[in-house]
């Protein structure tokens, strides 16, 4: 019998354009043990693209999952060698993107209408790696709505192996929204969820949509096995600051915001060192002081001052300086730059 896996009992969505891995180093400062995932990467993408630009990561940034989106087990399978062989901790298969560019490649939501295809996918993905093989789905699509349609999914894909399944609490509708409606308008389906670890309680069930808070995400886990934050991961990143302590009894890495900024101020300065543009680099802390009093003025130093001709991550300093009377301490070592290379 196969060993039930380790559940990681709290995660950050993939998210195409955010969760880059200037946003996972950032998030390392925050919280050491949540699961973090890279954007949904096509196969061909990684199979034909520049493979550092891609797939690179550090060890900082561990433990990571690779979102791979893609019908071909063939070539899903090569992706999930590949995941292994870079230091991955997992590998996810996305059945829940709704987007029209991903419909027009056979991939994503549109896979639930084909649980033989995304169960063919797993078995391949399997048999190439010893790492997790995990499906991220949707709880239904247009024609395809009722709680029995995601359990027809999901008990296909289960017998094929998948070691968890993430389920985003919502319809996807192909035709009429868009991707960011997708994530809003349809109405979350909690209870479709926690029938689902009620009704299959052998299977991993992790729970994905419209969690805002550390609070939210323990309440829904008193049902299933994981919880999923996505967007407001975005939003509000300081919620993860006492992930650590929550979720994992274990001391949290960062005690204020400002020590959070310090403490990364190296790994800034070495990337921008080598040639990353300021703006992106510093992003996933543009909302590091939402609900602060002081919070306008720190978007505007991230979003406008770090585009100044000669910005350097300096600027960030100046910010804190003029907001906060706070002498710089913390509790973590500086980043080591040694940190900052690709996996072999």
């Amino acid at each position: 019998m196969t060993a039930r896996p380790i559940v990681p009992p709290l995660s950050v969505a993939p998210m195409v354009d955010r969760t880059h891995r200037h946003f996972r180093a950032f998030f390392r400062r925050l919280t050491r043990r949540t699961l973090l995932y890279t954007e949904m990467l096509t196969t061909g993408a990684i199979l034909r693209g520049d493979r550092a630009r891609v797939l690179g990561f550090s060890p900082w940034e561990d433990p990571v999952a690779l979102q791979v989106g893609g019908d071909d087990p063939e070539a899903l399978a090569r992706c999930a060698e590949l995941a292994q062989e870079l230091g991955y901790a997992e590998v996810n298969l996305n059945v829940g993107c709704p987007s029209p560019r991903v419909q027009k490649g056979r991939f994503g939501a549109m896979l639930m209408a084909e649980p033989e295809v995304v169960a063919d996918a797993v078995v391949a993905m399997r048999r190439a790696t010893d790492l997790p093989v995990t499906v991220k789905h949707r709880i239904g699509i247009d024609g395809l709505e009722r709680y029995e349609d995601m359990l027809n999914f999901v008990d296909c894909v289960a017998q094929a192996g998948s070691q968890r399944f993430t389920v985003h609490a919502r319809i996807a509708r192909l035709n009429g929204l868009s991707p960011k409606a997708n994530r809003e308008v349809p109405p979350l389906r909690y209870e479709d969820v926690y029938r689902l670890k009620r009704e299959r309680p052998e299977l991993v069930v992790e729970l994905n949509g419209g969690i805002k808070t550390l609070a939210q995400a323990q309440a829904h886990r008193d049902v299933v096995d994981a919880v999923m934050i996505g967007r407001a991961a975005t939003d509000d990143p300081w919620i993860f600051a006492r992930a650590d302590s929550v979720f994992y009894g274990e001391v949290d890495p960062v005690a204020t915001r400002q020590q959070a900024v310090y403490d990364h101020l190296d790994y800034l300065h070495t990337w921008q060192q080598r040639g990353v543009k300021l703006a992106l680099l510093v992003a996933p802390m543009i909302n590091l002081f939402a609900g602060e009093r002081n919070a306008r003025r720190w978007r505007r130093a991230l979003s406008e001052d770090v585009r100044q001709p000669g910005a350097t991550p300096d600027v960030l300093c100046a910010a804190l300086d003029e907001l906060f009377d706070q002498p710089k301490s913390g509790i973590l070592e500086p980043f080591d730059v040694t940190e900052t290379g690709e996996r072999p």
